[in-house]
Order: structure tokens, then sequence, then C-alpha cells
């Protein structure tokens, strides 16, 4: 009985540290308007609260067996095991049980699965389709974008797979799968991104580790379902490729202890293929007039380095400001000699009403600038060029917003002058967008193209979006 009563002692301490912990997630002090890096940090926060929680259940769970050696064992669910302590602890204490409460189905998408600690899994399925036309035959010409709409008529632009969730109280992983269309018609699948990130490292340090999108300025590591247009700007197609700049690799993010939010991030990653122009790249393409080979690792100086930092000022309690600065630095495929610098500077800036009902009204200034210097080798030239772009969304009532966006690019061309689509060009775009629900979306858009070589082009766009199941938060 002493034994039996010692095993009731640790159980209830371990009860009470259990409920402590649960008690403090709901309790955590909120902004009444936050902004969404605080937001970030707070659910990383609940995150690792909820995985101590986890790991006290699965004690609590061992402790119970102990008591009762010749009880055989259930599949008892977590709710059921917790209602059980319950009954156990009120019986020890000579108190009446609270009543249970009712039951709650799990959101839409989320498996919830009781092993040692709690593991989850949430999934979720995006699709894009766009139909429309353009004054240029050549739509792809015209679109560089890989998920631009790439032809006149029905072209499907995205659609995406996401499995997200905690690995374990130390990793959490996510993959993304996505599907399109190319401009023949074709059907091309891939893993877009498929990584790890810690999640109780001390410090404030993060580590990822994977293949994922270089953490390069604001629309690079974004998705096309997050845009805030049809299709991305021509300076992200020029510096970054149509897929956007990604490889197979590393980084590390530390927070610094500032008063604001500043995060300083440095990616290691491979510096070859399909993905990386500019770069390694892949053997054959063409860049500044040069063919490229292929290009291995022998050394460290044969990855791609991408640093960068980011900060937050809050200006007003409805105005946030955010600005970054960032760099790529690594070899290409010229030659042994060969090297490409990319650099870039973003801002962005949102204002939210203090009448606000579901976010809206609001109004958001997004701008990027880049420069790329491409040092050629065999025989040895240098060669630089440029892009930047500047848009404006306002939120005008709940579910409706129109946004306005320009951008340009130029610079050296390799001595190839007369090859469109390397050529300075520019582009003016306005939309209106209606969101029905968040798990849906309508967008109409007009490009007006202005071409150094060709007859500047016009194009007209409807894009449809569709979620189902859970997707998880973006940066803001």
């Amino acid at each position: 009985m002493r034994r039996d009563r010692s095993y009731i002692r640790v159980l209830n301490r371990a009860a009470c540290s259990a409920a402590v912990l649960v008690l403090l997630v709901p309790a955590l002090p909120v902004a009444a308007q936050p902004d969404a890096v605080d937001l970030e940090a707070l659910l990383r926060r609940i995150e690792q609260l909820e995985r101590t929680v986890a790991g006290q259940q699965a004690v609590i769970d061992e402790l119970r067996r102990k008591l009762e050696p010749g009880a055989a064992p259930t599949e008892a669910t977590p709710d059921a095991a917790a209602a059980e302590l319950e009954r156990r602890l009120a019986e020890e204490l000579g108190v009446t049980p609270a009543p249970a409460a009712p039951s709650v189905a799990p959101p839409p998408g989320t498996l919830i699965r009781d092993a040692s600690g709690r593991n989850y899994l949430n999934l979720s399925l995006d699709g894009l389709v766009t139909a429309g036309t353009s004054s240029e035959p050549d739509v792809p010409g015209l679109q560089p974008g890989s998920h631009d709409p790439s032809r006149r008529g029905f072209t499907v632009q995205n659609v995406e797979v996401v499995l997200s969730g905690a690995v374990d109280p130390y990793f959490t992983g996510q993959a993304n799968i996505i599907f399109v269309e190319s401009p023949e018609g074709e059907t091309e699948v891939e893993v877009e991104e498929v990584y790890v990130t810690t999640s109780s490292l001390p410090g404030n340090l993060q580590v990822r580790a994977g293949h994922f999108y270089s953490e390069f300025g604001r629309h690079n590591t974004q998705h096309p379902h997050f845009w805030d247009f049809v299709d991305q700007p021509l300076a992200a197609a020029r510096m970054f490729g149509g897929d956007g700049l990604r490889s197979s690799g590393a980084r590390l993010s530390w927070l610094m202890p500032t008063p604001f939010y500043s995060e300083l991030f440095l990616a290691v990653q491979n510096a070859f293929g399909e993905t990386l122009p500019g770069f390694g790249s892949v053997g054959g393409e063409e860049l500044f007039g040069r063919v490229l080979g292929e290009r291995g690792v022998r050394t460290a100086g044969d990855l791609l380095y991408v640093p960068r930092w980011a900060a937050s000022f809050d200006l007003t309690p409805n105005q946030a400001l955010l600005v970054g600065a960032s760099a790529a630095l690594g070899p290409n495929a010229t030659g042994n000699a060969g090297t490409t610098e990319l650099y870039g500077f973003d801002a962005f800036w949102k204002w939210k009403s203090p009448r606000a009902i579901q976010g809206f009204p609001f109004v958001k200034l997004q701008a990027e600038g880049f420069e790329r210097r491409y040092r050629a080798d065999q025989p040895f030239q240098r060669f630089s060029d440029h892009g930047a772009y500047g848009q404006v969304v306002w939120g005008f009532t709940r579910g409706w917003t129109v946004g306005a966006r320009y951008g340009e690019i130029g610079g050296d061309d390799g001595g190839v002058a007369g090859v469109p689509g390397f050529e300075d060009r520019w582009r003016a775009s306005a939309n209106l967008t209606w969101f029905p629900t968040e798990y849906s979306k309508l967008r109409l858009q007009y490009n007006h193209d202005g071409r150094e070589l060709l007859e500047d082009a016009d194009s007209l766009w409807l894009q449809l979006e569709f979620i189902l199941g859970a997707h998880a938060a973006h940066k803001f």
C-alpha cells in the first residue's frame, strides 16, 4: 500500500505540472493588435509547451501502468486517459470529479496519433488555375516565371500538396509537392521543398536542413498561392529564374536579443542545378552570351552562401515596417575562376485600420531591388544587370482588394543583343481580387509589357484559387 501511495504522490505532482503548463498556454500575453512576427514567435512557444505537456502525459501513462501492473494494455485515446486519471485523483482526494467536457472533432486535414509523445501531420492541397489571353502569341517568352500563365486559354499554374508537422520534441518537418502544366501541356511533378527545422535549440538559434528556398528578399521564399499578383515580378524571374532560387543545404538563423524583431540568416547550399541560374546552373544553358558547362563541389568555395538580415519596427499601433538586406555568393559554370555575386534590398510597410474587421481595411507596400555582378572565366569578362519592382495592395473592404505593380529589368546582355527574353523591359500591372472565404479567391489582372526589341504586349488573366485542408501560416 505504501508503494501504491508513493505512486499516487508522483502522479499528483506530474498531473499538476501538466495542468499548470496547459493553463499557461491560453494565458500567454497577446497584444491587442500584434504584428505577425510576434505571432510567429508566440506560436513557436506554444508548440514547445505542447510538446512538454505531451512528455508529461507519457510519464503519467507510464506511472499508471506501474500502479496497475496486472492491467492489460489498452488503446485509450489521450482524452480517455486524462479522464481516467482525473477520476483516480478525485477518488484519492475525496472530491467529486468535474463532468467531462464534450469531445471536439479535430480540425480538417489534421491527423493526430498518441505514441511516445504526440505526433501530428497537417495536410493541405492548394490549386491555382488561370484563364486568359495576350496580344503576344509567345506567352512563355512574355511570362518568364515557371508558375506564370504560360499560354492563351487555360493554365494550371500550380497544384501544391503540403505535409507539415512535428517530428518529435526537437524537429518539425515540411514537404511541398507540386504539379504544374508546361506550355506544351505536359504534366510536371516535383518535390519543391522538403526540410526539417529545429524547435528547441538554446540561444534563439534555429537550424534548417534539406531542400528549400534560399531566404533572399521577400518574394523568393513565397509560394505562388501567397502572391499578391497572378505572376511573379520580372526582376525575380531574371535574377532567380522561373522556379526561384532554391537548393539543398542547411541554414542557421539567430533571433537577436534586441527590443525590436531582428534576425540573421546564413544558408550554405549546393551551387549547381536547374534552380540556380547565374551560378552552377545546368550544363548547356546560356547566360550573358556564354554557354555554361558543369561544375561540381571540390572545395568549400564551390558552395553557395546566402546571408540575410531582416528587421521589423512598429511605427504606430497600426503600422509596421520591415526591411531586409540579402546576398548570394557562389561560383558560376564558365570556368574555375567564374564567380557570381547577387545583392538585394527589400522593404515592406503595412497599415491596418484600428477598426479593422477580419483584417480589413488595410494598405501594404512592398519593394525590392537587385544587382548581379557576373565574373565569367575563359576568357575573363565582367557583366552586371539589375532589376526592381514596387507594388501596393489596398484592402478597401472585407474580402476585396485592388493592387498595382510596376517593375523593370536591364543591364548587360553579354554581346547577344537582339535575343528576346534577355532585353531591357518593363511591366505595369493592375488587379482586382475577391476572397469569398479564406479558402478561395478570384483575381482579375491586366498587364502591359514594354519591350526593347519587340512590340508592347497586353494581357488579361482570370485566376481561381482553392484550398483544401489546414495550411500553415505565412510570415508577415
